[in-house]
């Protein structure tokens, strides 16, 4: 039964798709309007099994290693970017491959091989086993470092005047980095690093406008997939700061139980969850109460990302 009592409901914004992601599926849909079925993805093309589903039902075959990719079949890398071995992979067997790699990831990418072409050792400060971060310290020629916390910067055995530049995973944002980033500055003389602006702006946007939701909610729900990392990070951000907060992928997943004593709820969604799950969130609320949706004021995000040549040339 619907508990009668109304609840209110806040929107983050920004939320949801950024224009990586955007490039992204729309070059994995062009692909296969272009090319006909079906495409090749070496890795989930974002992380969201709904966004996911939908390609494998438009024609589209998810694969972890080239080696199952037929061959001449049409290959697209994903927004998280694919190390140098895996483009030389494709290039020697002769796929023709559409890269998909969110232009910020490449970016960094680039910075990475600068510091590196300019003899520094190199930092990544991001999260084990993640595909942007592998793809990164795959396409840095030399050996790279990776930093996952404050500690990790103490264990490093380095001389403390080695030339060294760090670079970020970009799903971190200038919080998640700072503490990491004035460790490694207090203990090397010689470093270098990019400036805080080539810090993802989708990463930065959705946590400052979770952070903002946070003072007028009771309880976030963060939409967003369990192996996604901008969206866990949104969440972490919402406990952090003491508010209970739930990473749920759709409306099946909400709990009754959470909305107990709730006047408010923030809803939020990571930059790889498309707004129709957020929608399906706010279709579980109204069957659990009545619910009065409102939008948070926030950053307006105009950026679009060109698509791959290859599907924009007639």
């Amino acid at each position: 039964m619907t508990d009668p009592r109304p609840i209110e409901v806040l929107l983050a914004q920004p939320r949801g798709f950024c224009a990586g992601v955007v490039r992204a599926i729309e070059t994995v849909e062009r692909a296969l309007e272009k090319y006909g079925p079906p495409v090749y993805v070496r890795h989930e093309i974002v992380h969201n099994k709904y966004v996911v589903e939908s390609l494998k039902n438009k024609g589209a075959i998810f694969v972890e290693d080239l080696s199952e990719v037929p061959p001449k079949a049409v290959t697209v890398f994903s927004a998280h970017g694919v190390a140098q071995s895996v483009e030389e992979e494709a290039a020697a067997r002769g796929l023709p491959v559409l890269n998909a790699t969110c232009p910020l990831v490449t970016k960094v990418h680039n910075q990475g091989k600068r510091y590196t072409s300019k003899g520094r050792t190199l930092i990544l400060i991001g999260h084990a086993g993640h595909p942007e971060v592998e793809g990164t310290m795959g396409q840095v020629p030399g050996p790279v470092l990776l930093v996952q916390n404050v500690d990790d910067v103490a264990a490093l055995t380095l001389p403390a005047d080695t030339p060294v530049a760090y670079i970020t995973q970009t799903t971190l944002s200038v919080d998640d980095t700072k503490d990491i980033i004035i460790a490694l500055q207090q203990r090397f003389t010689d470093i270098q690093g990019p400036d805080t602006r080539d810090i993802c702006y989708a990463t930065q946007n959705r946590q400052s406008a979770v952070r903002d939701l946070s003072k007028l909610v009771d309880v976030i729900l963060v939409v967003g997939a369990a192996n996604s990392s901008n969206s866990n990070r949104l969440r972490e951000i919402g406990t952090e700061v003491g508010v209970a907060s739930y990473l749920i992928a759709d409306g099946s997943e909400l709990n009754a139980e959470w909305l107990e004593g709730a006047k408010a709820v923030g809803v939020t969604a990571g930059a790889s969850a498309p707004e129709v799950l957020v929608d399906d969130v706010i279709e579980a609320l109204k069957r659990i109460r009545p619910v009065a949706v409102s939008v948070l004021p926030g950053r307006e995000e105009n950026i679009e990302f060109r698509l791959p040549s290859e599907l924009t040339s007639a």
